[in-house]
């Protein structure tokens, strides 16, 4: 039975915990003492205690998030009711930051804040070396020995162990893999995390091409770069488009987070020599206001944004999910849908419309006064109001995001979005009414088949926006036969009738590339 278990609750099974497989390589002689222990956040937390316990361990370590929080504080006060003897040491940036009054906190023997790779091996050791004292003695329910609270140096990434050789096949073939060239961020966005790490840091190219070469000979065919600026080091990036340029097969995916006005030649060159679609990159522009962008320390050049929007658009097949956030200190509605107009004309493939979140350890909060910025008490902490957007505006903001995505983003309507807006000024205000409409007619955001999406699209734009019954039709239905092994869809016909099934849609991205 291992003595260690390192454990986490991912969003889904596809999302492989890529702080785990650092710790696990990290522990060095202890490695053949620990085991790894992933699980969802939907399953039920006796069902996690009990896979757990099962492994009798005298350890178990925690990657605690914003997203699993919740359910990870509930199975840790389990695990503490059942085994009051176990050992809980929690990391992750969750609990990095403002430890003080957190439940999950409170239960946990002890706390390593910031980047723990290699100070949880050093915790560990201290835990379970054999040739010393009784471990601890207990007091309070906590191991009396080492302090409650631990912060962990930032560990020299030349000295760090590969994570990569820890995806099983399992993972390589159905999960996310998750790699990472740098850690840091340059930029100092108040909203954001990574904000906190300066200066960046780069793992050494040629040691992380040759994991990436280890990973490519065991059939990976996805990477999911974590680096919060890819292309802030252009000899890295360079290398990086290059080496896998050099190993292009089909099926090869490559996802990056990108600074979206730092686009030279010598990147744009590599760029076009993908294939359509083989390349996605996350652009964070979170506001276009001005005023706004100085609230929060962010800047961009926005007139380099559009022309590197441009070139990716006319010139390459990369597929690109820009971001925007709603409710940032000082911006209203009216200032965020002219941002949205203007994103919308810059054409990118997916807009992903967040909600402000109030991350622990941000310095965000220093605006809560002025802007009158009121947060939900509990995780992910989102936004309720703002001086400029009250909380029954943000909620109509909430549901224009939630449509936008399952609608827009999805890529199942790319043309009959275009009907929505033709003839108008602003996309924004047009979306927003259909929103709006939207909600009053179906009273709900989630759990909407998509023959009922197309059937109510149809309904407002034939009966609320006037637009002809067969051109609507005709555009509901080119869209729909877009993703093959659909149903047939009759729009001409009564709404009772419209219960075609959805056998299987293609990939979210896949639909955005295909010729409208």
């Amino acid at each position: 039975m291992p003595d260690i278990v390192l454990a986490t609750l991912n969003a889904k099974y596809i999302h492989a915990s890529f702080g785990l497989r650092y710790l696990m390589a990290n522990l060095g002689e202890l490695q053949d003492r620990a085991r790894i222990a992933e699980f969802v956040i939907n399953q039920q937390p006796l069902e996690i205690v009990e896979a757990i316990l099962s492994h009798q361990p005298r350890i178990v370590g925690f990657g605690v998030y914003i997203w699993n929080v919740e359910q990870t504080t509930e199975v840790v006060a389990l695990l503490k009711r059942i085994c009051p003897d176990l050992i809980i040491i929690l990391g992750g940036p969750e609990v990095s930051y403002e430890t003080e009054g957190q439940d999950i906190v409170a239960l946990a023997n002890h706390v390593i804040t910031g980047e723990a790779d290699v100070k949880f091996a050093d915790v560990c050791r201290g835990l379970l070396r054999d040739t010393d004292p009784p471990v601890c003695e207990a007091s309070e329910g906590r191991q009396a020995c080492l302090p409650h609270i631990i912060a962990a140096e930032l560990p020299p990434l030349t000295q760090l162990a590969s994570p990569y050789e820890l995806y099983t096949d399992e993972d390589l073939k159905n999960r996310v893999i998750y790699v990472e060239a740098s850690r840091g961020c340059p930029f100092t966005c108040e909203f954001c995390l990574s904000s906190l790490d300066i200066p960046v840091r780069a793992f050494p190219t040629e040691a992380f091409l040759a994991s990436m070469q280890r990973l490519l000979d065991r059939g990976a065919t996805q990477f999911k770069f974590v680096d919060r600026t890819f292309n802030l080091h252009l000899p890295t990036s360079s290398a990086i488009l290059q080496f896998f340029l050099d190993r292009w097969r089909e099926g090869l995916f490559l996802h990056f987070e990108m600074v979206p006005d730092r686009l030279p030649e010598q990147l744009r060159g590599l760029i076009r020599q993908f294939p359509a679609g083989a390349v996605q990159f996350e652009v964070g522009i979170q506001t276009f206001d001005e005023s706004t962008s100085k609230n929060i320390s962010r800047r961009q050049n926005l007139d380099r944004l559009a022309d590197n929007f441009r070139f990716l658009r006319e010139e390459t097949g990369v597929h690109i999910h820009a971001d925007l956030i709603v409710g940032l200190p000082g911006e209203g509605i009216e200032s965020f849908g002219r941002g949205f107009d203007r994103l919308v004309r810059l054409g990118p493939q997916e807009i992903q419309i967040g909600i402000l979140k109030r991350l622990r350890g941000t310095p965000i909060v220093r605006h809560d006064e002025e802007y009158r910025m009121i947060y939900a008490p509990h995780a992910p902490y989102e936004i309720l109001s703002t001086r400029e957007i009250p909380f029954a505006d943000m909620q109509r903001m909430r549901r224009f995001a939630r449509y936008w995505d399952i609608i827009a983003n999805s890529g199942h309507f790319t043309a009959t979005l275009k009907l929505l807006w033709q003839n108008a000024a602003s996309p924004f205000a047009e979306f927003l009414r259909f929103s709006d409409w939207l909600h009053t007619t179906l009273r709900r955001t989630h759990q909407i088949a998509l023959h009922v999406i197309a059937q109510v699209l149809f309904d407002y734009l034939t009966e609320e926006r006037g637009i002809d019954h067969e051109l609507t039709a005709s555009t509901l239905e080119a869209d729909w036969h877009r993703t093959p092994s659909r149903e047939a869809l009759n729009l001409r016909g009564r709404k009772d009738a419209q219960k075609s099934a959805v056998l299987r849609a293609a990939r979210r991205q896949s639909r955005h590339t295909q010729p409208v």
